[in-house]
């Protein structure tokens, strides 16, 4: 494989990675608080008992995050220099922003990790609210950066030269608040989802029953609201993309030739070679109306444009179908999450705590299949329609051995974080209330 391969496979494994951590520590604060104003309320012990428990893994997840976001930034400098060289002055505005937004959430954490016995109870939980919010403003501020690269803005392209930077309009780009309304309700779901998952294989092994019970009702909480609401943020973000990158949308819908009332796609093999799509199951006019909200709008195909202006389209196509069947499944779970508050009976069934065991892990399969969407969407370009990928790789040799590097770091990264998580939960079951 050629430099560009492993620079993509490197940035590519570090950030499916980086994005569980970081995901898990923008939602997790929030269960946290929750469990920490019901101990105020009602001076319960098993909240007090789970918001300790979930404070050790806010700090064991804002560690984690903090090395992985770091090692990030490092490599968008190592494996993209002719990138930075360019996109550094005009996107620094939400990676500056974001540095402050991570240090005050170190602060709000020190606070909270620190203040029990010692600050006013409001105040002390009120530090709690500060992590999460601060924790869910970087992670909006780190994809403004990534929506401009989807839709570059803030600045004047003359002759090969970036001119005339607007920060402010480059933060403010097109692709922003889509993608970031997307991006935090993904790691909502799939945050909430996974947590909850743990919780209900706790509760199938009878091991501190109402602890996790209680766990479980905040997890869930969160993840069926977010679930329930994801699909709206879907919406919004299909249309965006209809509009901005036509090309990501006919990957996305393997759709070959332009078309009016254009049929949405569900399943299907894609065969790229003879550009058709085989065993799928098709929706007359859905994509036409999905797109541009009208059954009869033309829809582009991928015979509208260059060869070499075209991303994979089987990755994207297989991508956004795991998405989006896993989001409609775990909107469907949400659903029966809440009428199972009012048929309490169901809770008793060992089905339904396998149910939601077994979704623990696919809202991070979601996730992931949707950054793969987005950035293998965007292909060849690493900033669309200005910048090939391939012109802003290192042109240093030699990225296989940092790529293996990076490997052996992070897979050691992540022994680490589920051994320390696997301690943590077993020290809440044998704790004393």
């Amino acid at each position: 494989m050629e430099n560009l391969d492993y620079a993509r496979l490197q940035m590519a494994f570090t950030l499916g990675f980086h994005i569980i951590f970081a995901c898990i520590g923008m939602v997790m604060p929030f269960f946290m608080v929750v469990s920490h104003h019901k101990w105020l309320k009602t001076r319960n012990p098993v909240y007090l008992k789970l918001t300790k428990a979930w404070l050790k893994g806010v700090a064991i997840f804002f560690v984690t995050g903090a090395v992985s976001g770091t090692a990030l930034s490092f490599e968008l400098g190592m494996l993209w220099p002719e990138f930075m060289k360019h996109a550094g002055p005009i996107i620094g505005m939400p990676f500056s922003l974001e540095g402050a937004a991570f240090f005050v959430e170190a602060i709000a954490l020190g606070f909270y990790l620190y203040g029990w016995n010692k600050l006013p109870e409001k105040f002390h939980w009120f530090t709690g609210v500060i992590i999460g919010i601060s924790g869910v403003l970087s992670g909006i501020l780190v994809v403004a950066a990534n929506g401009w690269m989807n839709a570059p803005s803030g600045f004047e392209y003359i002759n090969g030269e970036f001119t005339n930077v607007d920060p402010v309009q480059a933060f403010l780009n097109p692709a922003w608040f889509s993608q970031a309304l997307h991006m935090t309700l993904a790691a909502f779901v799939a945050t909430s989802f996974g947590v909850a998952g743990i919780h209900a294989f706790q509760i199938l092994r009878g091991k501190s029953v109402e602890v996790h019970k209680s766990a479980f009702k905040i997890a869930i909480s969160f993840g069926a609201i977010a679930a329930l609401l994801q699909p709206i943020s879907g919406d919004i973000s299909a249309k965006d993309v209809a509009e901005r990158q036509p090309a990501k949308l006919a990957a996305m819908e393997a759709h070959f030739e332009t078309e009016e009332g254009a049929p949405l796609f569900l399943g299907g093999i894609v065969d790229e070679e003879n550009k058709e799509v085989n065993y799928k199951f098709e929706i007359p006019n859905a994509l036409s109306f999905l797109a541009f909200g009208d059954f009869e709008a033309e829809v582009k195909g991928l015979n509208e444009f260059p060869e070499d202006e075209i991303p994979p389209v089987a990755i994207v196509h297989y991508a956004f179908q795991v998405m989006v069947g896993i989001g409609t499944l775990l909107a469907l779970a949400g659903l029966l999450f809440f009428v199972s508050l009012k048929k309490k009976s169901w809770m008793n069934n060992k089905k339904y705590w396998w149910f939601f065991m077994l979704l623990a892990p696919l809202g991070f399969l979601a996730l992931e299949a949707g950054w793969v969407v987005t950035e293998v969407g965007r292909q060849p370009w690493i900033i669309y329609q200005i910048m090939r990928t391939s012109d802003a790789v290192t042109p240093m040799p030699g990225m296989k051995f940092s790529f293996f590097m990076y490997v052996a770091v992070y897979i050691l990264l992540a022994i680490t974080v589920t051994w320390l998580m696997q301690r943590q939960i077993k020290a809440l079951n044998t704790q004393k209330d």
